[in-house]
Order: structure tokens, then C-alpha cells, then sequence
């Protein structure tokens, strides 16, 4: 049966009342990592990776880690996390990025004694300049989750409802600004189809992403669409399949 994570009993198991991220201590080198607290953050990650691990094999269904991942999400207290992905080294790399579109920056997590090395979900960071964009498109056998870590982007989802050989369905389900804090989530399932802008000067969304689902024998990937398509009956609309370069050409 699908398990979901309540705050109370998360903060339960972990140890109690100790912000998430004052856990990652471990930075340049340095264990700044006091060990009373250390179960809690092999703890968070363990759930991290373990509904990932469910998701993929379909032992938890992928509208369930939608809410689990977001749950977890919710628990990250920002400038740890910051500290923890070094983020300002991360974020001068866009200060040169004149593209189009978003730079995808690769994330390390600190290496801490007894906590894993490995997850069965990549991550990588997305770098945004104002009015640039994560291009709309969905994905195929893949589960995916956002956390804005800072700035501000307009979000926009849609369910992927039918699969044509030109053409995708899709139905409007998200259309918001999502400040620092903000999660979103992707499935095979539910809210497939993502796209989103940055706002302010800069924004930078986290995400983490489990490949190769189960229940879905397509090899994982991207799928383009352009969701300035005709609308139809019930407020579909029916969206032009496209590539990277077309999409970036025109909303990057």
C-alpha cells in the first residue's frame, strides 16, 4: 500500500525538531556536521531515493510520489540547501550564458560518512535569465520534480491526453508564479507537459528526475510541444509535436 509522508511523521522518525538542511555539513572539505543530527539528513535522503526506487519499479503508483516528492520538498530549508549545493559558485555561471533558453548545471551533493553516494535519481539545476525559459515539453517514462531555490518563474503545466502521430493532446491544468520554495511535480500520468519562464532577473529551479518507469517501455526522454496550438472540445488544445531548437527558437 502507497505510504504517505506526513510532516509529524517524518520529523518523528528523524530526530525531531532540527531544520533539514543545517544537516548537510560537509562542504569544501569540511564537516561542519554535528552528529546528533546526521540520522536526519540519511533519513531524507533514504526517502528520497526509496520513493524514487518505488516509483520506478511500480511499487508506488506516480501520482503518489508526486505528493510524496513535493512533501519532501516542502521540508528543505533554503539556505541550507543553498550552502549545501554551493550554490554561489553555481549561479556566476550563468553571469556569462547570453543562449537562449536555460544552461542545465550539473549538482553535487556533499560526500558525507554513511550517506550514499549513489540515488536512483539524477538532479541538475536549471539557470534562467529573465525571459528565458525550461521550453514546454514532456516526458516519456521518466517522473520528475521542481524546487525554485530562488527568483521567481511563471509555471505553466498540462495533462498529456492523447498521443497523436503529429499532434498531443493536452488539457491547461497549472498556470502560476512560483517564488522561491515553489514545487512542482511530473508523470507519465500527470501534469506532463511543463514549461517555465523566469520572471525576475535571474531564477534557478532544482530538479531531480527518475528514469526509465516501469509501467512505461518507451525509452525515457523529452517531447516537444508547442502548446500555442488549437483549442478544442473541453479545453484541450491540440499541440504541434516539435524539437529543442524550434521550442528554444521560440519561447527560449
Amino acid at each position: 500500500m502507497d505510504r504517505e509522508i506526513s510532516r509529524r511523521e517524518f520529523t518523528r522518525e528523524a530526530l525531531g525538531s532540527v531544520a533539514l538542511f543545517s544537516l548537510f555539513g560537509i562542504l569544501k572539505g569540511k564537516d561542519l556536521f554535528a552528529a546528533p543530527i546526521r540520522p536526519f539528513a540519511e533519513h531524507w535522503l533514504a526517502e528520497l531515493d526509496r520513493i524514487g526506487r518505488d516509483v520506478k519499479s511500480d511499487a508506488l503508483k506516480q501520482v503518489e510520489w508526486q505528493k510524496q516528492v513535493e512533501a519532501l520538498y516542502s521540508k528543505v530549508d533554503l539556505a541550507d540547501f543553498l550552502k549545501m549545493i554551493d550554490f554561489e559558485t553555481l549561479k556566476k555561471k550563468l553571469d556569462n550564458y547570453n543562449g537562449k533558453g536555460a544552461m542545465s548545471l550539473g549538482v553535487n551533493f556533499p560526500k558525507i560518512e554513511g550517506i550514499p553516494t549513489k540515488f536512483v535519481f539524477g538532479r541538475q539545476l536549471f539557470a534562467m535569465k529573465k525571459g528565458r525559459s525550461i521550453v514546454p515539453h514532456g516526458h516519456d517514462s521518466m517522473a520528475t520534480a521542481f524546487l525554485v531555490v530562488s527568483g521567481n518563474c511563471r509555471g505553466r503545466h498540462y495533462d498529456r491526453v492523447a498521443d497523436e502521430k503529429d499532434f498531443i493532446i493536452i488539457a491547461p491544468t497549472v498556470d502560476k508564479e512560483f517564488g522561491p520554495g515553489g514545487t512542482s511535480s511530473v508523470s507519465d500520468v500527470k501534469d506532463n507537459i511543463h514549461w517555465f519562464e523566469a520572471l525576475t532577473d535571474s531564477a534557478f529551479v532544482f530538479n531531480i528526475h527518475v528514469n526509465g518507469l516501469k509501467t512505461n517501455p518507451k525509452s525515457p526522454g523529452r517531447v516537444y510541444v508547442d502548446p500555442n496550438g488549437e483549442k478544442i472540445e473541453g479545453g484541450k488544445i491540440r499541440a504541434k509535436r516539435s524539437d529543442h531548437d524550434e521550442m528554444t527558437k521560440l519561447y527560449g
